[in-house]
Order: structure tokens, then sequence, then C-alpha cells
């Protein structure tokens, strides 16, 4: 059973690195979509749960599934994805989200479960979770085989970035925002999100990266910015010399990012350096004349591995960008391919993305 799927696995890429074009060394790329099997995950209107606050059932992932994080345990590809209800108002950020879990033998035929693994409760961050939910997660193995979660913490009147830690990716503990405690409470009340903490390619398994002794993340929406970590946890924010975040990448006038760069999945340290995959949103005005107003795409940059914060190359075009029907048209009505999980499998990297904020899909790439 096992030389079937990995066979039938490499067919498909095969097939569909047929169109690959060259690219500069550093880059995890070119992205190619299976000739068969995407999208990989959309909505269920008929399951039901009885969520833990209101104490009755719920279709939870009854709209829209989509944004996912992605990690590789036991030989599968495990996919954490945004679902959304259908209640609340019938515009974006208006329903409940809660994250799903799929897993696959192959990496792009999944099996679901029928509840939700992660969402909002009864508990210590009922207040900044409710009635908006958990969503748009990212995910890591940390060095000692625990689970680390960054996902938005969305209560419908402000946002952060929480933490949460499992075992086993079905019983989590939430820590709350990443930036509570830093600087005696200076970000307490910071609005942010999109958090990916670097990682690191050791022995087949992608896993939380230190550099000079810490861990780093890559966070943030309009520009993206820097943190540090001992423990994975509590996170503190790499200031300049104003005292404020400081910022790596900003928008570029007349690029696919000319407005809202915001981090992707979690960074990769390779030897070349650390790669950042990021989301970009192009201008009404001003941007990429070959993408729609107000698309996103992802791309890539290039950043020191001794120095997290020096960027040093950045692609011009986006690796993926959307393209097509189920790309295009759905809850964002002006499209996205955005990226947010990264796995290796089967010796390929497998890019995880949401599809007009509406499905789940997978793009791949050979691995160097």
């Amino acid at each position: 059973m096992k030389f079937v799927i990995r066979f039938s696995l490499y067919f498909v890429f095969c097939a569909a690195s047929l169109h690959a074009q060259t690219v500069a060394p550093w880059v995890i790329g070119p992205f190619t979509r299976p000739a068969q099997g995407n999208p990989v995950i959309s909505p269920r209107p008929e399951s039901t749960f009885t969520d833990p606050i209101l104490k009755s059932p719920a279709h939870w992932e009854a709209l829209h599934t989509f944004n996912p994080a992605a990690i590789v345990r036991h030989g599968k590809v495990f996919v954490l994805y945004r679902a959304e209800d259908n209640s609340g108002a019938m515009e974006i950020g208006g329903h409940t989200s809660r994250l799903g879990m799929a897993e696959s033998s192959d990496g792009i035929h999944f099996e679901r479960g029928a509840t939700p693994v992660f969402s909002p409760a009864d508990d210590e961050q009922k207040a900044r979770e409710w009635p908006g939910g958990v969503e748009d997660p990212r995910i890591v193995e940390g060095e000692n085989g625990t689970y680390v979660l960054t996902y938005t913490q969305w209560n419908r009147t402000t946002y952060s970035v929480g933490i949460a830690t499992s075992t086993d990716l079905k019983h989590w503990v939430k820590h709350g925002p990443a930036f509570f405690t830093a600087a005696h409470g200076k970000y307490a009340d910071l609005k942010y999100k999109s958090a990916g903490i670097l990682t690191q390619l050791k022995k087949g398994r992608v896993m939380a990266a230190k550099v000079d002794g810490r861990y780093w993340m890559y966070w943030g929406e309009g520009s993206i910015r820097l943190a540090t970590s001992g423990d994975l946890i509590h996170w503190d924010p790499v200031e300049g010399a104003d005292g404020k975040p400081v910022e790596l990448l900003q928008p570029r006038a007349g690029h696919f990012d000319s407005t809202f760069p915001e981090t992707g999945p979690p960074p990769i340290l390779t030897k070349a350096g650390i790669v950042v995959l990021y989301n970009g949103k192009n201008a009404t005005t001003g941007g990429d004349p070959d993408l729609g107003p107000n698309a996103y795409a992802a791309g890539e940059a290039l950043f020191d591995p001794i120095n997290p914060a020096h960027l040093l190359k950045q692609l011009d075009q986006p690796v993926l960008k959307p393209e097509l029907p189920y790309e295009k048209t759905g809850q964002y009505a002006a499209g996205t391919t955005f990226a947010e999980g990264l796995v290796y499998f089967h010796k390929h990297w497998l890019l995880y993305y949401g599809c007009a904020d509406s499905l789940v899909a997978v793009a791949t790439a050979d691995a160097k």
C-alpha cells in the first residue's frame, strides 16, 4: 500500500513539473498545481458540533474553508484549516471561525474530522476570540515534539496573534497573545496578526530553528516585522532606535505586493539564508498591471541566516498567483492564493493556500 501511494504521488508531481520555470537557486519552487485533486478541502454544510459557548449545534464549516496550516506527523500530512460557520453577517469577518483538521497519506487526498479541533470556548481567551473566532493558523514543531500554533484571535473589535501548544494536534493549551507580556505590557493592546516562526529542515523534518540562541518570528501585515523568543510562547518584538518594531518588508509600487505584504507560512532557514514566503496585496492603482486590483499573490524574500533582520534579496514576481476560477471567485471577489502552510513531504515541498477566502488548495515543488 505504501508503494502505491508513493508511486501515485510521484506521478502527479512529475506531470505537474513539466511547466516549471527556472528560478534563482535560493528560491523554494517553482510551484505547480497537481494535475488532479484541487481544491483539496471544501465546505461541508452538513457538519455540526455542539458549540461549547452556545451549548447548541453549529454548522461550523458550512460557508468557507480556507487559509490552512500544515505539518507532517507519523508519515502523513496534517492540515489545520480555517472554517466559517453560517452565523453572523454575510461579510468577510462576520462569521465565527474555528479550525478543522484533515490528514492525508499523499498530500492531496484528505480525510477530515467531523468536529473542529480548535475553537473559541468558555475559557480565559473567550473575550478575545468570541464571537469572531480563531483564524489563519500557522504551525511548527518544537525540538521536544510539541506543536506550536500561531493564529489570529478575533472578537470582531480587535485582533492579536494567539499562541497555543499541543502534543497530538487535537488537544490544545491556549497561552494568550504572543506579545502580551513583552516590554512590560507595551504591546498588550496592539492589533497584529500573521505570524510565522522560523524553521529548518533537519533529517527530513521541518522544525523550529534557533539563530544566535533565540527563536525568531516574522509577523505582521501592511509591513512584515520580527520578534524573538526563548520558549516559543512568549515573544518580544525587535525594535529599532525609535522604540518601534522594525519593518523588514514594505509595499513596493508596481509590484504584486504594492500594498499590504503579510507573513505567509513559517519561514525556512536554508544554506542560502532565511527564505520567507509571504502574501502581497496588489494596489488598486500603481500595482502590478498583470494582477487584478486587490488580488493576493505569494512571493519570496531571502534574509541573512546570521542576522534575520537583514534583507538580502526579494523576488519581483510572485511564485503563486490567482489563475484558476476557484482562486479568482469566492468570498474574496478579487481573488487570493493566500499561502500559510508549507511542508517537506516525500522529497517535495507542498504549499497549502487559501483560495478567495473560500477553499483550500495545494501547489508542489521539487526539493533542491
